[in-house]
């Protein structure tokens, strides 16, 4: 209902501000966790939507305590989590996850909220057949978790946490959770998220690295054809909000088009020849699957989105294109080096 409040974590991120400007666009009030040091740039970026807007300052969700932010909440989207790349620190990263969506949980179930969105990851249903359904694991324990690295750390950190979710759902019944599990996000950034981005930063722009080597000559391909647009996980997310679907709701989704990377190439080529010297001229891969085959009737039932209302395939990439190309202008106006990486 367009009167809902709804608590927001990771409003600044790339999937998050998504989610934050379809809510505001559906007429919903939002209270937005922001850590502070964003939240002045976060209000002067949103001031136009104060009167449905409270920024509430948290700088880490693991431990901070928010019980007067959860006052007439009727539903909590949990987004935050620690970034998949570049994980060193095992241990840390099992720890925000799992701790962060727990607090998260914990302090809603006080507060009586009723409704909870997690995002997940498909990754955490990766079996060595690829079938990727709700009923599939990732197999690791903590004590394995806790001696990876990269991004098998973070698939871990998140697996751990999703169980986490789903030990918390049986134990808290009364309590309607919904998580979303999509593979990689590409497509275009809101300009908020882009404004946050001063400097280059590799980390930052999250998943999009995957389409920024595609910008350098000798860049990498993504080493699987699995994504979804980050507009339509956005919209996944907030639709669960009004799901009337019981029992648990493991929502795994991905793109439903076909991506074949060669044919993306070309399509990119046709849409911008401008930057036919800039893209990547390595062979492109073939992988044995073009898209996941998952539950579509099940993500149209929880979520509201049929397979044809997912943007097309070659939008998504040029949109993801045409949003590094906006930050590397933004970038190299600040007197930064800028470098598509390998």
């Amino acid at each position: 209902m367009p009167s809902d409040v709804i608590f927001l974590t990771g409003a600044t991120g790339f999937l998050g501000s998504h989610i934050l400007n379809q809510l505001l666009a559906k007429g919903h009030h939002v209270k937005a966790a922001i850590r502070e040091k964003k939240a002045a740039q976060f209000k002067q970026l949103y001031q136009s939507h104060q009167s449905q807007l409270d920024v509430v300052i948290i700088d880490d969700i693991s431990t901070a305590q928010f019980p007067e932010a959860l006052k007439g909440v009727n539903a909590v989207i949990h987004t935050a989590a620690p970034l998949a790349y570049y994980v060193t620190d095992a241990e840390g990263q099992l720890k925000g996850a799992v701790e962060g969506v727990l607090n998260v949980l914990r302090q809603a179930e006080k507060a009586g909220v009723h409704k909870v969105v997690v995002t997940s990851t498909v990754l955490t249903a990766f079996t060595p057949q690829y079938t990727f359904t709700a009923d599939d694991w990732f197999a690791i324990t903590k004590e394995e978790a806790l001696k990876t690295e990269g991004v098998t750390a973070y698939i871990a950190a998140k697996t751990l946490a999703e169980k986490e979710v789903w030990s918390f759902a049986d134990a808290h019944p009364q309590i309607d959770i919904t998580t979303i599990n999509p593979p990689y996000l590409y497509g275009a950034a809101t300009k908020e998220f882009a404004s946050y981005l001063a400097a280059p930063s590799l980390t930052l722009i999250s998943t999009l690295i995957n389409i920024y080597k595609l910008l350098n000559p000798k860049g990498a391909y993504p080493d699987q054809p699995l994504y979804i647009d980050v507009r339509d996980a956005a919209k996944a997310h907030i639709g669960a909000l009004s799901s009337k679907v019981a029992g648990r709701k493991r929502i795994i989704i991905s793109s439903p088009h076909d991506t074949v990377f060669a044919d993306v190439i070309k399509a990119v080529n046709e849409k911008r020849p401008e930057l036919k010297d800039r893209l990547t001229k390595t062979t492109p891969p073939e992988f044995p699957f073009k898209k996941l085959n998952y539950d579509s009737k099940k993500v149209e039932e929880v979520c509201g989105l049929k397979p044809e209302d997912f943007v097309p395939v070659n939008d998504t990439f040029i949109d993801s294109i045409d949003s590094l190309l906006g930050l590397e202008k933004q970038w190299k106006a600040a007197g930064h080096d800028v470098q598509a990486p390998q």
